[in-house]
This record gives structure tokens, sequence and C-alpha cells, in this order.
């Protein structure tokens, strides 16, 4: 497997592959990788000729007060593991290549990134509709793949490829849980056992809400409330928003619509902030 850290180099590769008829994999990541990045891997190999990981812890989309400085970094260990999911590449450009001295070219979708994430972490889809934006012109794939988990950030980069009229195929992967229900994140790490045993609301609220869908009670209000309750019995978690939204548009839903609606947590486990969603 082969390790890239420069833009042109990355772009004579890719240009190169896709003169030889290759089918281009992309999965855009942060590093410190957990097995649900590994599934993104794996799914974009049974998609592709070529798969290309990126690692790049992305400032932009960090707020000041934010985690950027801590964010894990641990490149020889997430190269080793891409290397067993099956990935061919591994882009992992450092911070001034991709914003060399005096960068001011950013990309904003203004309608999906702005409920949810987009009201608490304001600058926070700016950030990754650039990066991604420029991942697509470096690596030039064929087809990307992104995790359920971060259902606003695939409908805001589904709205951007259609609006810029990227000619990439956007994969959606389901959601990888550990085996007590809480979504695979990088974050997790940051979270002591107590911490990990009261995040375990969040699943909890969300299923809660899947069942009662599946007995019947579509109400926004009524799957809000319980979900809402659920989070509010843990003393440690504060909650951000519990919404039904659309999955594409990421609007408010006032009944589900299955397989269309969405129910978006996101909440703070003290210091941790975490989020997590079910489709219903």
């Amino acid at each position: 497997m082969q390790i890239i850290r420069s833009v042109p180099e990355m772009q004579a590769l890719a240009e190169a592959l896709r003169a030889q008829g290759q089918l281009i994999g992309l999965v855009p990541t942060m590093g410190a990788l957990h097995d649900g990045h590994l599934t993104l891997i794996r799914a974009a190999a049974e998609r592709a000729d070529a798969v290309v990981v990126t690692i790049f812890v992305n400032p932009a989309q960090f707020a000041p007060s934010e985690d950027f400085n801590k964010y894990p970094r641990e490149l020889e260990n997430d190269v080793a593991k891409c290397e067993a999911a099956g990935a061919d590449y591994v882009f992992a450009p450092p911070n001034e290549e991709i914003y060399p001295k005096g960068y001011s070219t950013y990309i904003t979708e203004e309608h999906v990134a702005k409920p949810l994430e987009g009201v608490s972490r304001p600058s926070h889809f700016r950030g990754v509709t650039t990066v991604v934006a420029k991942l697509f012109n470096i690596c030039r794939p064929d087809l990307a793949v992104f995790g359920q988990k971060d259902a606003q950030q695939v409908a805001v980069i589904r709205k951007m490829v259609a609006d810029l009229n990227f000619t990439v195929d956007i994969v959606v992967a389901p959601t990888l849980r550990e085996p007590d229900g809480l979504a695979m994140s990088s974050r997790n790490r940051y979270l002591s056992a107590t911490q990990r045993v009261e995040a375990l609301a969040i699943h909890r609220a969300l299923y809660k809400a899947r069942d009662m869908v599946a007995a019947g009670e579509i109400r926004s209000d009524r799957l809000v409330a319980e979900a809402t309750h659920i989070l509010s019995q843990q003393r440690r978690i504060r909650v951000i928003y519990v919404s039904l939204v659309n999955r594409s548009t990421m609007e408010p839903a006032r009944e589900v619509i299955p397989g269309e609606t969405v129910m978006a947590i996101a909440a703070w486990m003290d210091e941790v902030r975490l989020i997590d969603n079910i489709v219903l």
C-alpha cells in the first residue's frame, strides 16, 4: 500500500488510475480509525478497483473552542488498519498542502447545513464541504463512502455534489455500533467507564423511537418527547437537540414517513459531544 503526502502526487496518481480505466473509491477520514471506518473502506473495496483513504484532521471544521488540538493523531496505526481493510492508497497531506499560505476560498451549502449541527456549530459544515470538495478534485473518485452516523453531513455532501455537478456517487454505509449499542466514534475514547454507561441513553432513546413507530406512533412531538425524557434521566447528559427530520433536507418532520425520516440526537456527555441518529 502506498502513502501519499502531496497534492500533486495524489492528482497524478488519480489521473493515471483513471487512464487505466480503474474505478476509484474514496473514504475521507480524520484518522483515529475504528471498526466503523474500516467498514467504509471495505464497502469501497467492494465497489472500486482502487481505494484511497484520506487521513486529514481538517482545521476548517473545528470552532476555536472545539477539540482540534487534542483530536487523536496516530498515522502509523491508521495506515496499518487501512491496509488490513483493503485500502490501496492513503492520502495523508500536511495542513499546508490543503490550506497553503493565503488560502481564502470556502464552499458553503446554505439550506441543508442550517438546522441541527448548523445551529450549534455554525462554521462546521463550511469546513466539511470545502475539504470534501478539495478531496474530490485531488483524488478524482468515482464514488465516495460515508457513514450514516453523520446523517446531516451525508445530506449536505449529497446536496453539494448535486448543486456543483460533481460526478461522484455517494455511498452511505450503516452506522456500526459497539456490542452495547453505542455508535462507534473516535471521540468515544474520551469517555470514562461511568460516562460510557450514561451515554447509552442516546442509543436507548433512538431505539425507543423505532419501537414506537413500529407500534404505530408517527407523531413527531410524541416521539421527540419520549426520547428527550430518556436522555433527561441521565445526570451527566445535556441535550443539544432531539429532532425528527427529513433525511435529505434536514427540515423538521411532523410525522414519520418510513425510510425518509430520521431521528437525530446530539448531546454533551460532560465535555464530550456525541451525535447519533436512526432512520425510522
